[in-house]
C-alpha cells in the first residue's frame, strides 16, 4: 500500500473530478513511480499524540478567541464596570469576571456582567482542559522519544508536532533529505542568469515547518554556538533569511537522526 497525493490542479481543471477519475489518476501515479510513500500506520503512541494534539490546538484557539472577546466586552462595557475592570490584566481579570453577578438581564450593565462571567468561566474551563491535555502530551512524548524532548529548544508542543509529522512507522522516511522535504525545509534551486541561489520549499507539512522555525528562533536568542554560526555567516555576506534557511535544514537533519535512533547531527556543530 502506498500513499497517493491528489491530482494536479491543471489535470483536474481539464478532465474534472469524480471517484472514477481520481482512481485512474492514482493508478497512473503509482504505475509511473511517482507514488512511493508508505502511509502512516496510526496504531501506536504517535496516533495517541496526534489526537491529543488536535484537542490541545482546538482548546488553544478557543481560549484565545474567548480572551479577545472578553477584552472587547470590557472596552465597550458601561463606564462603571469598565473603570473597575480596565486596570486588571490576565488571570486577575478572568478571576474577577468569573465572579460577577448579573441578576435580571434588564440593563446593558447586567448583560455585560453576564457576558463577561460566561466568557471568563469558559476561559477557566479551557485552561483546565489545556493543563490536562499538555500533561498527557508531556508523558507520551517523553515515552516515545525522550532524547528529542531533551534537545535544546524542543518542548512538548514542538516534539508532538514533529513526531506526528513522521508517524508511528518511522521507516517510511528513507533519508533525512526526505524528512526535510516533508517539513518544507529542503533548499530548492532559485537561480536566474548569473545569480546562483536556493530558496526554501514552500510546500510540505507547514505545522512541522513552523515547529522547526520556532526551534531556530529559540536558538538564535539563547544558544551560544548558534549565535556564533550566525555571526560567521553574516560576515560571509549571507542575509538573515538565508541563515535561518540553513539553520532549519540543520535542525531537520538533527531531528531526523534522533527520531530514527541514529547519530544526531547537532546544529551547534555546523
Amino acid at each position: 500500500m502506498v500513499e497517493v497525493n491528489r491530482p494536479d490542479r491543471s489535470t483536474r481543471r481539464r478532465i474534472g473530478k469524480d471517484d472514477t477519475i481520481d482512481a485512474e489518476a492514482a493508478a497512473r501515479s503509482y504505475i509511473a513511480g511517482q507514488a512511493t510513500v508508505i502511509p502512516k500506520a496510526g496504531d501506536d503512541l504517535v496516533e495517541m499524540i496526534r489526537m491529543l494534539k488536535v484537542a490541545k490546538d482546538s482548546a488553544t484557539d478557543n481560549r484565545t478567541a474567548a480572551l479577545n472577546q472578553l477584552h472587547a466586552i470590557v472596552v465597550t462595557a458601561p463606564a462603571a464596570l469598565r473603570e473597575r475592570l480596565q486596570r486588571l490584566k490576565g488571570k486577575e481579570l478572568v478571576e474577577c469576571c468569573s465572579g460577577l453577578r448579573s441578576g435580571d438581564i434588564s440593563t446593558p450593565l447586567a448583560a455585560a456582567k453576564m457576558t463577561l462571567r460566561t466568557l471568563a468561566r469558559r476561559i477557566q474551563q479551557l485552561d483546565q482542559e489545556l493543563k490536562d491535555t499538555v500533561a498527557q502530551l508531556d508523558r507520551l512524548t517523553m515515552q516515545h522519544c525522550p532524547e528529542l524532548r531533551n534537545t535544546y529548544g524542543i518542548g512538548v508542543d514542538i516534539s508532538a508536532t514533529l513526531v506526528v509529522a513522521v508517524g508511528d512507522n518511522q521507516e517510511r522516511m528513507k533519508s533525512e533529505a526526505s524528512f526535510a522535504a516533508l517539513c518544507g525545509v529542503n533548499p530548492l534551486p532559485a537561480s536566474s542568469g548569473k545569480v546562483v541561489r536556493h530558496r526554501l520549499n514552500r510546500s510540505g507539512n507547514r505545522q512541522a515547518n513552523c515547529a522547526l522555525h520556532r526551534i531556530v528562533i529559540c536558538r538564535l536568542q539563547r544558544h551560544q554556538q548558534t549565535r556564533e554560526y550566525v555571526e560567521r555567516r553574516t560576515a560571509e555576506g549571507r542575509s538573515m533569511k538565508e541563515i535561518i534557511r540553513c539553520l532549519k535544514r540543520f535542525v531537520a537533519r538533527e531531528v531526523f537522526g534522533i527520531l530514527r535512533g541514529g547519530a544526531a547531527v547537532r546544529t551547534a556543530a555546523v
